[in-house]
């Protein structure tokens, strides 16, 4: 089940889609197969039959457990578009999390031996919001997942900085037919918008009020 596409900003491109590794379920896969080998064992040995029942009940346990861990793994999504990180999981009772990568500080991961050896580990982002470090588990291949979020963050602040140059380069380029007090007006909006800086808009308005 991938992410639905129309959840994204209409400039956003999807680079990961990912669900947890297949370790999320294996336990309970594990514990699943061992007993369907316990039915087939009560039912091929006579003397296993007063077993039938409890195994019965062990069965339909796990398979409870394994299909409820599916589930769960087909509906978890570690997302990451060119502007944020995105988290979702559950189908009825949903949790997400967002991190926009402008605010990411730091990420690290973790990995124990076995977990190198299959390719999982965890991912922890630290963010300048109010719920700080976010861990998020049974990543795939974290040190590559940790790389391509830097990539994209590195990627997103050169597209910030084009847009203000684009932005400085619209207030310089303003009409001369336009009166003074009104194109230092436009200026002075640009600022409050955070396009220019105070400076800039300093450098403008004594520029401006020179040629009065």
């Amino acid at each position: 089940m991938p992410y639905p596409e129309d959840e994204l900003h209409s400039t956003e491109e999807l680079i990961l889609d990912l669900h947890p590794h297949w370790w999320f379920f294996a336990k309970s896969a594990a514990m699943l197969a061992i007993a369907v080998i316990l039915a087939i064992a009560t039912l091929s040995v006579s003397w296993l039959s007063w077993a039938t029942v409890p195994v019965a009940v062990f069965v339909f346990a796990t398979l409870v457990w394994f299909v409820q861990r599916y589930i769960r793994w087909v509906s978890t999504h570690f997302v990451l578009t060119s502007d944020r990180v995105i988290f979702r999981t559950g189908i009825i009772a949903k949790h997400g999390i967002e991190i926009p990568l402008e605010r990411i500080n730091t990420i690290f991961f973790h990995q124990r031996i076995f977990e190198r050896m299959l390719g999982l580990g965890d991912l922890d982002i630290e963010s300048a919001s109010k719920d700080g470090a976010q861990r998020f588990e049974d990543i795939r291949n974290p040190s590559a997942v940790q790389n391509e979020i830097y990539k994209q963050m590195e990627a997103n602040q050169i597209k910030a900085a084009d847009r203000i140059s684009g932005g400085i380069n619209r207030a310089h380029g303003v009409a001369e037919a336009e009166s003074i007090p009104d194109q230092i007006a436009k200026l002075s909006a640009l600022r409050d918008q955070g396009v220019l800086t105070e400076d800039e808009f300093q450098m403008k308005k004594q520029e401006l009020l020179g040629r009065m």
